[in-house]
C-alpha cells in the first residue's frame, strides 16, 4: 500500500517525508497544530483528484505556501504499491508573479520505474505499450482526471481507481451521518455525511458484507437485533436500528443514535469493505473521539486487527487508550519549535523518550 509520501513548502509542511513500508497499521501524535490535519488534508487533494475534480484553485490556495514563500513550488510526492506494482506520483505547483491562481510546474505517474506519462508545465506525454502521444493541457488543470483510460489494466486506471474508492480519510462528525441515502456510492466523504450512500453502495455490490458489520457491531452493542436500510421512496431510504432485550424490541431511526454509535457503525462498514471491496489505504482522524474511555481499546484494536490482514491504516490521537495499542515500532511522533518552524518526524523508537512515554505523548511534552 503506501509506502511513501513527501510534500514540501506546504503549510508546516517543509521537506516532509512520511515512511510506511512494511507498517500495516501506525499511528501519529503530537501536540495541536504540528501537522496531523495537513497530512489528511494532503490526503485529501490527493482523493479529490481521483474522484475527478483537477481545477487547481479548487484544490490548492496561495495561502497554503509555508509562510508565504511562493517562490518555492508546492510540491507532493506519493509511492504506492498496487497489485505487486509501485505506483509513483508527483505533483507539483507555482505561483508566477501576477498570477492570483496557481498552476502545475510538473506531473508524474511512474509504474514500476517507468513512466506513465510526465508534464512539465502545460506540456504532457504520454508513454505506455500501446501509445504514446504528446498534448497539451491547461496550466491550472491537472492531468490525471482528464487522461482517458484504456482499460481496467492500465495503470492509470489502477491509480485512479486507488485515489478515487481505495484512499478512505475520516475524519466524522456524527452529527452530519443522518441515515437518510438517496443513491449509492463507494466513495465516503470525509465527514461521514454520505455514510448511508456508502453502507447502502457496499451492500448492494456485496451483500455478504451485511454479516461482517453484524458480527462487529455485536461485540459491542450486544443487544442490538439488526439494523434495517428501508426504503421509503423510489430511490431513497432509511436506516433503522432494533434493539432487543427481555422479550423487547426497540426500533430506533439511525440519526437518533447517539455519536459514539454511530461511529461504532461507521467502524462496521469500513472493517466489511476493507474485507470485500478493498484492501484499502485508511487514515482516520482521532477515532477514538465520541468514545468512552473504555470502549477506545476494542475499537482501536478491532482496527488494527482488520488491517494486519489486508490494507493499510493510520490514525491521530491524543487518547492514553489509543496510544497503549500501537507500540514504539509503529507510532511517529510529530513536533514543532514554534508556528515558525516547519513540523519534524520520527518513530517513537528512533527517540530518547524512557520514562513515562504514553504520558509524555499525550502532554506534548514529547520533543524531537
Amino acid at each position: 500500500m503506501l509506502q511513501r509520501l513527501y510534500v514540501n513548502n506546504y503549510r508546516c509542511l517543509e521537506n516532509f517525508e512520511l515512511s510506511l513500508k512494511g507498517l500495516p497499521s501506525s499511528l501519529l501524535v503530537g501536540e495541536n497544530g504540528v501537522g496531523k490535519s495537513t497530512i489528511a488534508k494532503v490526503l485529501d487533494i490527493l482523493q479529490c483528484i481521483g474522484r475527478g475534480i483537477n481545477r487547481v484553485g479548487k484544490l490548492i490556495e496561495p495561502k497554503d505556501f509555508a509562510h508565504g514563500r511562493s517562490e518555492v513550488p508546492i510540491r507532493i510526492e506519493i509511492e504506492v504499491v498496487l497489485g505487486g506494482r509501485i505506483f509513483q506520483y508527483v505533483l507539483a505547483f507555482e505561483l508566477p508573479d501576477g498570477f492570483r491562481e496557481l498552476r502545475i510546474l510538473e506531473e508524474n505517474l511512474l509504474m514500476a520505474g517507468s513512466p506513465v506519462y510526465t508534464r512539465q508545465q502545460a506540456q504532457v506525454t504520454l508513454l505506455t505499450e500501446s501509445r504514446q502521444a504528446q498534448f497539451l493541457v491547461d496550466w491550472h488543470l491537472v492531468a490525471l482526471p482528464v487522461i482517458q483510460e484504456q482499460s481496467k489494466t492500465d495503470p492509470l486506471f489502477i491509480f485512479k481507481t486507488w485515489l478515487a474508492q481505495q484512499l478512505i480519510i475520516l475524519a466524522p462528525i456524527p452529527s452530519t451521518m443522518t441515515g437518510h441515502s438517496s443513491g449509492e456510492t463507494l466513495e465516503p466523504q470525509k465527514n461521514g455525511a454520505n455514510f448511508s450512500e456508502w453502507f447502502s453502495g457496499l451492500l448492494s455490490r456485496f451483500p455478504a458484507a451485511y454479516a461482517e458489520c453484524d458480527r462487529y457491531l455485536r461485540t459491542v452493542m450486544p443487544d442490538i437485533q439488526d439494523f434495517l436500510n428501508e426504503p421509503i421512496g423510489k430511490d431513497a431510504r432509511n436506516m433503522v436500528v432494533r434493539f432487543q432485550a427481555n422479550d423487547t424490541t426497540l426500533s430506533v431511526d439511525f440519526e437518533n443514535l447517539s455519536d459514539g454509535e454511530k461511529c461504532f457503525f461507521l467502524c462496521a462498514v469500513v472493517l466489511a469493505a476493507n474485507q470485500y471491496c478493498g484492501p484499502f489505504f485508511c487514515f482516520w482522524d482521532e477515532p477514538d473521539n465520541y468514545l468512552s474511555l473504555s470502549e477506545v481499546g476494542h475499537f482501536v484494536t478491532s482496527l488494527r486487527r482488520s488491517f494486519k490482514q489486508s490494507g493499510q491504516l493510520v490514525t491521530t490521537s491524543h487518547n492514553e487508550e489509543a496510544i497503549r495499542q500501537f507500540s514504539n515500532e509503529n507510532t511517529f511522533i510529530l513536533c514543532r519549535k514554534s508556528h515558525l518552524e516547519p513540523t519534524l518526524i520520527r518513530l517513537l523508537r528512533d527517540t530518547p523518550l524512557k520514562d513515562d512515554i504514553v504520558g509524555k505523548l499525550i502532554r506534548g511534552s514529547a520533543k524531537l
